[in-house]
């Protein structure tokens, strides 16, 4: 099964959902954007590391990953390898004395993990095909370019939240579009699932 590499792009926070994040993976060398929600714990280990900054004592995370560096476990690639039911799945690949070790892990932990030990994040194109997401680049003319753009179109929490089951196909992909722009991925996992169940049937 063939793995694609990810990295991280962003941290994204909901604009309507309290304390609702959402770690987005972007394909190296490729336009697909994979988020994951995240708890808020999960998010703030993810961008202590992602910014270099030393808190006054050691997190749960620096904790694990120091405690590897200790007796000789390095933490070689982090793989997302299953996803069931918007679940994610995922497994740390390590060494230890010569020897290939993994270890089960939530993914928010894994990606902790990865960013402290600088290793490399990894996926197989079926979850990519699955939850990917990538947003619509259009090629516009140069005389185009120079009117005015329309503005933005709010989205609300109440639009997805609510409405979400009786829009037609075509308005949730117009709509996702929409909050892809916004760079909320909290709500276009929401989107996309809905999507992705209206595909199945």
């Amino acid at each position: 099964m063939k793995k694609i590499e990810l990295e991280i792009v962003a941290l994204s926070h909901s604009i309507t959902q309290t304390h609702s994040y959402a770690v987005v993976l972007g394909e190296v060398d490729g336009l697909r954007r994979l988020p994951i929600v995240i708890g808020g714990f999960e998010a703030q280990a993810i961008a202590v590391a992602l910014e270099r900054m030393q808190p006054s004592r050691p997190l749960t995370h620096d904790l694990f990953a120091n405690f590897m560096t200790t007796f000789g476990i390095e933490l070689t690639e982090v793989l997302i390898y299953k996803l069931e039911e918007g679940i994610f799945f995922s497994k740390l690949m390590c060494r230890h004395e010569g020897e290939n070790v993994e270890i089960d892990s939530r993914t928010s932990d894994a990606l902790a993990m990865a960013v402290r030990a600088n290793c490399k994040i990894y996926t197989y194109e079926n979850i990519l095909e699955m939850a990917g997401l990538y947003l619509e680049q259009t090629d516009v003319p140069a005389e185009a370019s120079q009117e005015p753009k329309p503005a933005k179109i709010p989205v609300t929490g109440k639009t997805i939240d609510s409405d979400i089951k009786s829009m037609s196909l075509e308005d949730l992909n117009a709509l996702l579009q929409k909050v892809l722009e916004q760079e909320d991925y909290v709500r276009a996992i929401n989107i996309r699932d809905e999507i992705n169940s209206r595909k199945k049937k």
